[in-house]
């Protein structure tokens, strides 16, 4: 496979964590990257998500764990620097059953490192089972800006504007990476990506040292406890179709009062500010290279649901293998990147990969962003 634009730049539409982790895999990887995104980082879903590194609704099970348990060990790693990075390791607790059963990441419970059923004693009132485990935290905020400053450093650029059409891209890009998360639903166009609400409450912290989770992957109401630099993140909710990313009163006083169960100092905490973002929901993220009209090979990297940056180093990795496979060799590997050689391309591809012809243009659906946690 061989680039048909003449030029040997990658442009990677999207500029949220999805797209930022891209970027910078690819940049140091040796190829010239632009990121091409309407929004600031800050103004992304990326931004709001509440920043857990744990599988949240996300399809295909076995790929996401994959992509999990790569980010995990990246994350783990930038979390020795946490004032530059924003990654954190902290404790916490995943309330419910035993892990495995009939959930589908399995393979995610046995490769977190020092997970434990919880003792009677680490559960708050009203918990009746739960899971220890020491996770990268995330502080989304920080975490974007550090990506965005590791992407300049490697000689990537940023351009704040959107393209009319990944068709366009094409015309500039040598290939073009689609991150857009919720924004591939008219970029694309794929009518499966959907937004999936999530609201949330920021607190200032009225003690709460640990996270804690009891969220059923089909649930519309979550209750969690995530503690940032900049408060105590309360959640939440996941409403699917819902585009409002106005608070709702209402549901805030509720998501206080579901954290309150467990915790009650939480009730009587000084609310910050009140959130809203969309995660960009899809029945399995898209993962896989095709052809645009124009002759430019288009890899697609959406539909991440309420994972991003759980996911985002795995899928970037794979991203690098794709390119690679496009444009021909591998680049160099960096300590922090991927760090995985894939000369052959992916290692969890499509089986028939990015050499299948697809006629119907980029609105033609393959085999079939991080929103609060």
């Amino acid at each position: 496979m061989t680039s048909d634009t003449g030029t040997d730049e990658v442009w990677v539409v999207g500029g949220g964590v999805i797209g930022l982790t891209s970027a910078v895999a690819l940049a140091e990887d040796g190829h010239r990257v632009r990121v091409v995104s309407r929004d600031a980082a800050d103004a992304t879903t990326s931004a709001v998500a509440g920043g857990l590194c744990w599988p949240y609704r996300i399809r295909p099970y076995e790929r996401a764990v994959a992509w999990s348990v790569r980010s995990f060990e990246v994350l783990s790693g930038l979390a020795r620097r946490p004032e530059e990075t924003g990654a954190r390791l902290v404790t916490g607790t995943m309330a419910g059953a035993a892990p495995g059963d009939d959930d589908g990441l399995s393979a995610w419970y046995a490769a977190v490192p020092g997970l434990r059923p919880a003792r009677p004693d680490e559960l708050p009132p009203g918990t009746a089972a739960g899971w220890r485990a020491r996770t990268p935290l995330v502080d989304m905020p920080a975490h974007l800006r550090y990506l965005e400053r590791r992407l300049t450093a490697a000689g990537g650029t940023l351009e704040r504007r959107a393209p009319a059409s990944l068709e366009e891209a094409g015309r500039t890009a040598s290939v073009v990476v689609n991150c857009s998360g919720l924004g591939a639903r008219e970029l694309v166009p794929d009518p499966e990506v959907r937004p999936v609400q999530g609201q949330l409450v920021i607190v200032a912290n009225p003690g709460v040292r640990e996270w804690f989770v009891a969220a059923d992957g089909g649930a519309a109401d979550t209750t969690y406890l995530l503690p940032q630099p900049y408060g105590l993140v309360l959640g939440g909710t996941a409403r699917e179709g819902a585009w409002s990313r106005e608070p709702d009163p209402a549901v805030a006083e509720a998501i206080v009062a579901r954290c309150a169960g467990p915790f009650p100092e939480v009730a009587r905490a000084r609310v910050l500010a009140h959130r809203v973002g969309l995660r960009p929901s899809r029945s399995a993220v898209r993962l896989e290279a095709e052809r645009l009209p124009g002759g430019t090979w288009c890899v697609h990297n959406y539909g991440h649901g309420g994972a991003g940056v759980t996911v985002a180093w795995g899928c970037a990795d794979e991203v690098v293998g794709w390119v690679r496979r496009i444009l021909g060799g591998p680049g160099r590997e960096q300590a922090d990147g991927p760090g995985r050689e894939q000369a052959d391309g992916p290692g969890r591809e499509q089986a028939d990969g990015p050499g299948r012809e697809q006629p119907g243009g980029p609105g033609r659906e393959g085999a079939a962003e991080s929103g609060p946690g």
